[in-house]
Order: structure tokens, then C-alpha cells, then sequence
């Protein structure tokens, strides 16, 4: 934080960095805390956003099924949802959610104090995906934002372009099981819509880790063909299929019953070649839950707030770029629990 009180802008006097994360402190509550609080603001449900063990947390319906559905009697002492769009008042704060496009009930978490409005994006992407509402901009005096693929280099190509990747590598090695590691929140769920649109309408089988989300998914009214268990089907059955499974599972003794199997792997990393060699993933896929950096500094122009914090990624080539165009800018430089295998 700035050195004197007196050289805080109006944001920073409200708004404090702790060790539980982003602590609002007229409001009393914590926005994404990685510790116990008694007060929470939960922008979505990947692990390190959704920690256990807070008295309270508010969110929208999906992430706190989501959270419920992972951890258990963890989710929550009290919960409370938020549809998109709706006010409500905590202390002297007022908070709304908007949608932030990166998984089912995903938000920005928008506060207002002092006539500042302040909002966290927590994790966005700006891509069409069918499985969650998209990202809505929304103006205002200070964005907080994510910066996980903050590098000029990281730009995403076009997700159907990947998928098609994909359906090729199945037209020219018929008698192969393909195994598409993806993260089980989010990541999984947009491969089968993606391969869904794209005319894929055979079964797609699942690790047993992945079905609960899809399940829950689907309970929201996101269609995702016919899905098998891949645990229990026969080893014939699996010859020239397309499976699913988490990334840390396309390696293991898991993916020995399936017939010579061609590693794929969906993650915004794998336009880094040394990620996917490491892994031994034969078919990178660059398919990403996160904004790339065109999209972020796209949203930056977008939402027009004159102050911008910087979190959870390489945060200095976008603080860069802000500062270049007269923006204030900082890194936040916040300790968080980041599953990069989700991104």
C-alpha cells in the first residue's frame, strides 16, 4: 500500500490487502479470502476463490452449489445468493454481481462506497461459451483485475479452431482412444460444448472425478449430449473414444486400460511448448478460461476506470501497459491458492 494516508486515493482508504486477501473494510467482509472469515464475497467456485470454513458467504446460486457440491458442510455456516444485477446493502457498502464469463456463476463482485465504485473481476474471459453467462463490462472509478495470461505473448486462437485439431487427430487414428485432460470445473464442461457444437454427437466418456460437475451443470440447464462413465465401460467400448479426465489423470495408471491413447491436453499453458513436452501431451490444445492479453487490455479500454489493481498473474507487463496510457496502476501481489492445470 502507499506509504502515507494522505497519498491514498479514495479506493485504498477502503479497500485493504490482509493475509485472509481483499478485505472491504466498511462492509466487514472479505472478497475471495484464502482463510476462515467470519464474512465472505465468493466471486466463483474454483478452489482458489471458494476456501472453506467462512460463517458466512455470499455468492450467486451456481458458485454456491458449486462450493456445496465440493466441499461439503465446508461451503458455508450461512449462505446467501445474489442473482446478477441485484443490490444489497453490507455496513456502508453496496454490492452487486455481474457476470464474468469465466465458469457457471461466475462474477464481478461491483462495490460501491463514498460515491467510489470499485469492482473485482475475480478470474473472466471474454470468449462466447455456452456453458455460463458472458462477461459484462462495467464502468467504473477502480477495476481490480485478474492477470493470469498478462503477457503479450499469451494470445488464444480461436477455440473451434482447437476442437477441430482435435476431431482430425480422431479422423486419422480411428483405432485410438483419445484422452482430453481438463480441468473438472469449467474446462470440462466447455471441451463438450465446444466439440458439441462443433457436430461431435457421439458419447463422450468421463473420468469418475469429472461427472459430479457435469451432472450439476446440467441440473442448470446446460445440455451436454450423452455422457458414459469411462470407469465402467469395457475396454473394447473405449477403442477410438473420446475421454475426458482430469490433466493429473492422462498420465497415470487410470489411462492404461485405454487403446494406445493419444494425450491431449485443453489449457491456456499449452501455447508454452515446454508445458506440453513435459506432460508428454502428443495434441496441446490452447483452450483457456481466462482472458488473453488482448482481451484484458481490451477490457481495461472497456470498463474506463481511471485506477487499476493488478492480481494473480504476471501482473508488472500489465500494470506496464496501463501506466503507458495514463492509467493508475498497481500490483496487488496477493497469496492465493492458483490450480494453474484450471486455466
Amino acid at each position: 500500500m502507499p506509504a502515507s494516508t494522505a497519498s491514498r486515493t479514495p479506493a485504498e482508504r477502503w479497500i485493504k490487502v490482509c493475509p485472509e486477501g481483499l478485505y472491504v473494510e466498511p462492509g466487514g467482509f472479505h472478497v475471495d479470502p484464502l482463510r476462515p472469515v467470519e464474512r465472505a464475497v465468493v466471486t466463483h467456485g474454483h478452489s482458489d476463490h471458494a476456501r472453506p470454513g467462512h460463517s458466512h458467504v455470499l455468492a450467486t446460486a451456481g458458485t454456491l452449489a458449486i462450493m456445496r457440491q465440493r466441499l461439503g458442510e465446508g461451503a458455508g455456516g450461512a449462505t446467501q445468493a445474489l442473482d446478477y444485477g441485484e443490490a444489497i446493502r453490507i455496513g456502508d457498502v453496496t454490492v452487486r454481481l455481474a457476470p464474468a464469463g469465466h465458469v457457471l456463476g461466475s462474477a464481478q463482485v461491483i462495490l460501491e462506497h463514498a460515491g467510489t465504485r470499485v469492482v473485482v473481476s475475480g478470474d473472466y474471459k471474454r470468449r462466447f461459451d455456452r456453458t455460463c453467462t458472458p462477461f459484462e463490462p462495467v464502468p467504473c472509478d477502480v477495476f481490480i483485475t485478474e492477470a493470469t495470461f498478462g503477457l503479450p505473448v499469451f494470445r488464444h486462437p480461436p477455440d473451434l479452431g482447437e476442437i477441430d485439431k482435435l476431431l482430425h487427430s480422431m479422423a486419422i487414428f480411428p483405432e485410438r482412444s483419445h484422452v482430453v485432460g481438463a480441468y473438472a470445473l469449467g474446462k470440462c464442461q466447455r471441451v463438450i460444448s465446444l466439440l458439441r457444437a462443433a457436430g461431435y454427437d457421439r458419447p463422450i466418456y468421463l473420468h469418475g472425478a469429472l461427472e459430479p460437475i457435469c451432472k450439476l451443470y446440467e441440473g442448470f440447464g446446460v445440455p451436454l449430449g450423452e455422457l458414459r462413465p469411462a470407469t465402467v465401460a469395457a475396454k473394447e467400448e473405449l477403442k477410438g473414444a473420446l475421454v475426458l479426465a482430469p490433466p493429473g489423470a492422462v498420465a497415470d495408471r487410470w489411462a492404461r486400460r485405454l487403446t494406445d491413447p493419444v494425450v491431449a491436453m485443453a489449457s491456456g499453458w499449452m501455447r508454452v511448448r515446454q508445458r506440453a513436452r513435459q506432460r508428454d501431451v502428443e495434441l496441446p490444445l490452447v483452450i483457456s478460461d481466462h482472458a488473453d492479453w488482448d482481451e484484458l487490455t481490451q477490457t481495461l479500454e472497456e470498463v474506463a476506470a481511471p485506477e487499476v489493481w493488478v492480481t494473480h498473474g504476471r501482473e508488472e507487463a500489465l500494470v506496464h501497459h496501463a501506466t503507458q496510457r495514463g492509467i493508475r496502476a498497481r500490483a496487488l501481489a496477493l497469496v492465493g491458492f492458483e490450480d494453474e492445470e484450471g486455466a
